[in-house]
């Protein structure tokens, strides 16, 4: 996640962000493991879903067409405009819940009853002591943890700053403890450890002429990112920005960004 999707005064994530990326994520998210977590999961009954850090929704309107039905998804978060968001889009044929949340603090009782736990673009958000906790809350379920940053950014046309900015941005990740691009390994190691069955599989952003509106704010809170980390960056960063930005206007640039989806059976 780039710095574009967080006010900083406010420490919460951008609804506008959520919405500009929802396309995307549903286009990067692994759709076989979603096909595999569905035949995994017993088809008689009502499923209840724990969506952790699931902001608007968004996790839950990918997913619930892919998994047997009824389903009730209990979406977990700290801010409350999201959580209306979440409720007021609703998938047909599923009940939402809104439950106001630290999901860094969950316990295995606030998840009491889930059959399934998922969560998206969340992992590189946390510390490694959270990420366990939160993982010990929802152990012994099948756990569905999509779109964890993965550290790698190509554009095309590649330039000479690209290496520079990318690994900027990463360090800027991994300030206070966060386990930015780490995140994904981090966690399937943890979840190995435990004896569960871990299948990671890629989910990368494809950007191109098609994502103009998402390539731009992505681009920005990449190359700020980059430059808070190492100032020695922003003698350079305003003309490649805007260079990357006219390219983009002009149909000229791609991006890749990588990111994994980890499917957890116990």
């Amino acid at each position: 996640m780039t710095v574009a999707a967080v006010d900083s005064a406010a420490g919460r994530v951008s609804p506008e962000w959520l919405a500009l990326r929802e396309p995307a994520d549903a286009t990067a998210r692994c759709a076989e493991l979603a096909a595999r977590l569905a035949r995994h999961l017993p088809a008689g009954g009502r499923l209840v879903v724990c969506d952790l850090g699931g902001g608007s929704g968004a996790m839950g309107r990918w997913l619930a067409p892919r998994l047997p039905r009824p389903q009730h998804w209990v979406v977990h978060d700290r801010d409350p405009e999201l959580l209306e968001r979440a409720v007021a889009l609703a998938p047909d044929a599923v009940t939402v819940e809104a439950r106001r949340s630290d999901v860094a603090r969950l316990t295995p009782g606030d998840l009491a009853g889930a059959g399934l736990v998922t969560a998206s673009a969340l992992l590189d958000l946390l510390t490694e002591d959270e990420l366990v906790r939160m993982l010990r809350a929802g152990a012994g379920r099948p756990i569905l943890l999509a779109l964890t940053v993965a550290g790698r950014v190509a554009l095309r046309p590649a330039e000479r700053l690209d290496a520079a900015i990318g690994a900027a941005f990463d360090a800027h990740q991994r300030r206070g403890g966060l386990l930015g691009p780490d995140a994904a390994a981090v966690a399937a190691a943890a979840l190995r450890e435990t004896g569960a069955e871990v299948d990671v599989r890629p989910s990368p952003w494809r950007l191109g002429p098609g994502h103009a509106g998402l390539t731009a704010e992505w681009l920005r809170g990449w190359v700020a990112a980059a430059c808070e980390q190492d100032p020695a960056l922003t003698a350079q960063a305003d003309a490649y920005r805007e260079r990357r930005l006219e390219q983009m206007a002009a149909g000229e640039l791609a991006a890749t960004v990588d990111h994994a989806d980890l499917l957890v059976l116990p």
